[in-house]
């Protein structure tokens, strides 16, 4: 047991089943041993500064060379000083003498069915057309272009658009609402705003436009908008300041050079959840975000020319910016764009798509695994998922039972699983199995990627021994991190620098088992503290989703005056279960026998739906409230159904 005086975390939950990649798998990985990944990591770890030069010049075009790697005041980062470069470029112009050119860039199909093909020169005609069109609306080096559109690629083209003449894009998801809107494109100070008439999602057109006119209405510094149409409803256009996307582009050139623009140009500011207060804009920029995620994407996902990639994430997330628009197309792959719902017009969508479109590498959330799980296999069943060579998990940490059906139903028993630890805070992956390397554990991150130093401290800031917990945090600069929030430096500094000086504090738990593999333990803010001992949310929910009745949990801590802390549990069952006494009491029972009598839970709560983000992460703070009896405090911009909560306050016992 630990000195849990030191603030280290109990671990309860020991995972011991190992699965080392095939041996064609590894024959044909571009890392495909244990000692060829040891030796990357070495390299990276003996000279970051080498090691990370090195491959931007192999990597990226620079228009100017840069003179210096590194320039590190802590907590501010500089990299690559001095080049210049420019990342549309890197994505598009840098394939265009090669074969890649009328390779597929990118492969859509809508909700309703409708399919496109973007070849890398017919992406990079359409790209340099907005970018006129950006420069013909005034939109130059450092303007804000806030984005409030469906999963289109002119979602991807407006990006990439921005990129090319040095402006900052911000996207928001398009479901958010007015205020939300409103609040970002006011801290961002944007200047142009780009939406839809609407998007499709189950069937129903959400009237983005209709939202957009409301948010303008509280953004004074928005001149001008673009409307895509794509649902063709009627919405209202007000004349001078709102212009149809089609028109536009009809008048515009395909004639658009890149801007060079500095290595640390902005490139784009993406707002995430503070736990309180207002959201934050996270700031990213050119040349080192760029290498750091084309480098991250070749490393994880293996990535071969004739590969068909399918990142199920939204552009809104910095999943879709990394791993479906910037890290994919630097590297000349080809990206599977979807727009609408996993299950629409029924549960067997995805695997209708992974069929329809031979995709070998599939990346997705756990909460989208445990829907499916929810759902039932005979929506699987159905279809032929062959050519599947490589899964991924993104988002949040994958609870082992979630893992193994993942691996059993998906990947046939055959594919490898790369779950991958990261923020948008770090730009692209930072822990993942490389497929062809590194055997996987169900559950675990299993280790860092090479030029990223893990550090583990207790509260003392001491670093903690192997199979015991503490606060993660990352030792050294890498060239994806972020280089602030937005227009608020002292901000930054306070939340990620300032409580473990000279490291990145990532705000989440971790431990490192004695095979030096990584298991994130959940936020820090998430520990439960049960007489005395720290225990894990994510031990507590792996040990009840392990249960073969239930879909999906999540633990919280409330105030007990006996213990400190309770532990109370939120659970969704799977479809043909019911909520009864004697579920609960089993429930208690098995948590008991899997994890031992101190995590077994106090109160069980059954729930149909669970309230999440809309980039599928529990917000297990609006449930500390509920289970503590207390009102919903904090920003809940990100929340995907209110309904949810309301459902849970009526059902509080």
């Amino acid at each position: 047991m630990s000195d849990r005086s030191s603030g280290q975390i109990d671990t309860v939950m020991i995972e011991k089943r190992l699965f080392p990649p095939s041996d064609d798998f590894a024959s044909r990985a571009a890392i495909g041993s244990p000692e060829a990944y040891q030796a990357l990591y070495d390299a990276a770890q003996a000279d970051p500064e080498a090691f990370w030069a090195k491959l931007a010049k192999e990597e990226l075009h620079w228009f100017e060379p840069f003179t210096k790697a590194l320039e590190w005041e802590p907590p501010f980062a500089k990299w690559f000083i001095g080049g210049k470069t420019n990342v549309s470029y890197n994505c598009l112009d840098a394939h265009l003498q090669t074969e890649r050119r009328t390779k597929p860039a990118i492969v859509w199909e809508g909700e309703p069915g409708d399919e496109r093909t973007l070849t890398y020169e017919q992406l990079h005609a359409e790209v340099c057309k907005f970018a006129n069109v950006l420069r013909s609306l005034g939109i130059g080096q450092g303007d804000v272009v806030s984005i409030y559109m469906p999963m289109t690629p002119e979602l991807a083209i407006a990006m990439l658009a921005c990129a090319r003449v040095g402006a900052v894009h911000s996207v928001i998801f398009a479901g958010f609402s007015a205020e939300a809107i409103a609040d970002r494109n006011n801290d961002a100070q944007a200047k142009l705003q780009l939406t839809s008439d609407g998007a499709w999602r189950r069937g129903k057109v959400l009237p983005l436009k209709e939202t957009v006119d409301e948010a303008l209405a509280k953004s004074p510094t928005v001149e001008k908008c673009v409307v895509l149409r794509r649902v063709e409803n009627d919405v209202a256009m007000q004349e001078g300041r709102d212009f149809w996307w089609h028109e536009l582009m009809e008048q515009a050139s395909a004639d658009c050079p890149a801007e060079p623009v500095d290595s640390e140009n902005t490139l784009f500011i993406l707002y995430t959840s503070g736990s309180t207060g207002k959201p934050k804009g996270i700031r990213h920029t050119s040349a080192g975000y760029n290498l750091y995620a084309k480098k991250t994407f070749e490393w994880v996902f293996d990535y071969r020319d004739d590969d068909i990639f399918w990142c199920t994430a939204d552009c809104g997330w910095i999943t879709g910016h990394s791993y479906i628009v910037y890290g994919p197309l630097s590297a000349g792959a080809t990206v599977l764009m979807y727009e609408g719902a996993p299950n629409f017009p029924a549960e067997d969508r995805f695997w209708e798509i992974v069929e329809k479109y031979r995709v070998n590498v599939l990346y997705t959330a756990p909460t989208a695994i445990r829907a499916f799980i929810k759902w039932g296999d005979d929506h699987v069943d159905k279809h032929d998922l062959s050519s599947l060579r490589l899964l991924g998990t993104v988002g949040e940490g994958i609870n082992p039972e979630a893992w193994m059906w993942y691996h059993k139903k998906i990947g046939g028993e055959r594919c490898p699983i790369v779950d991958t630890w990261w923020q948008t805070e770090t730009g692209g992956i930072m822990m993942s199995p490389l497929p062809g390397a590194i055997p996987t554990k169900p559950g675990s991150c299993t280790k860092p990627l090479p030029g990223v130093i893990p550090s583990i401290v207790d509260e003392a800031l001491e670093e903690v021994p192997a199979d015991h917990g503490g606060m993660l945090c990352i030792a050294h600069p890498w060239p994806g991190m972020l280089r602030g929030i937005w227009r608020d430096d002292a901000r930054y500094s306070e939340q990620y620098w300032t409580k473990v000086p000279g490291k990145y504090l990532t705000g989440d738990n971790a431990r490192c088992d004695g095979d030096g593999y990584y298991w994130i333990m959940g936020r820090i803010d998430d520990v439960i503290n049960v007489s005395g001992h720290r225990l894990s949310t994510i031990e507590v929910e792996s040990a009840l989703v392990s249960h073969d009745r239930v879909a999906e949990a999540a633990a919280v801590g409330r105030p007990d005056e006996l213990k400190g802390q309770a532990i109370a549990v939120f659970v969704t069952i799977k479809g043909d279960a019911e909520p009864t006494e004697e579920l609960r009491q089993e429930l208690r029972a098995h948590v008991r026998k899997e994890i031992g009598a101190l995590a077994s839970p106090d109160d069980i709560r059954f729930t149909a739906a669970l309230p999440k983000t809309r980039s599928g992460k529990i917000m297990r703070r609006l449930l500390r409230d509920i289970a503590a009896g207390k009102e919903a405090a904090g920003d809940t911009s990100t929340l995907e159904d209110f309904s949810v909560l309301a459902k849970l306050r009526q059902n509080d016992e």
